[in-house]
């Protein structure tokens, strides 16, 4: 068997609001609609998929189903589940922040030492983040990454349990 290495293809999410979501990702962050395919029963529900173009080629598919209703907050903290964009430059970033600011989108920022991110929320809740640099991801593996991984894991082996 070879090793053939994973590509992320794309990233589904559940939507609430189609029409402001379609709006958000199209106008605001000036993602092409690439495709949008709808159906009469997905979980008993009529529903709108939207698929947006990433700079990267990978898609961004947005379900929408006909009544769903928000879910409650859970305990974790609101950014634990984010996506990020990169873009190239510190330049390119404050373009963005001036845009968010022209579509009265609110945003916080934060300095992760080599990067710095802006993070906001689209209409459904969603924390988006727009970073740079970018990542470097598979261009460099961080040696100590899997020590740091197993220390970790055992030390909550050790602990006593949440809750």
């Amino acid at each position: 068997m070879s090793d053939v290495p994973l590509r992320l293809d794309h990233l589904a999410l559940p939507v609430f609001n189609a029409a402001e979501t379609y709006r958000f990702y199209s106008e605001v962050l000036q993602l092409p609609l690439v495709d949008a395919t709808s159906g009469d029963d997905w979980g008993g529900k009529p529903w709108l998929m939207m698929f947006f173009a990433t700079g990267s080629t990978q898609l961004i598919a947005l379900c929408a189903l006909r009544g769903l209703k928000r879910p409650p907050r859970d305990e974790l903290p609101e950014d634990i589940r984010h996506f990020a964009f990169s873009v190239e430059s510190a330049a390119a970033q404050l373009e963005w922040k001036a845009r968010l600011e022209r579509h009265g989108v609110r945003y916080t920022e934060e300095d992760h030492g080599r990067q710095h991110s802006l993070y906001f929320h689209d209409p459904n809740g969603i924390v988006l983040e727009v970073t740079t640099p970018a990542s470097t991801g598979a261009a460099r593996t961080d040696p100590q990454a899997q020590q740091r991984v197993q220390r970790w894991i055992a030390a909550g082996a050790r602990a006593p349990a949440a809750g």
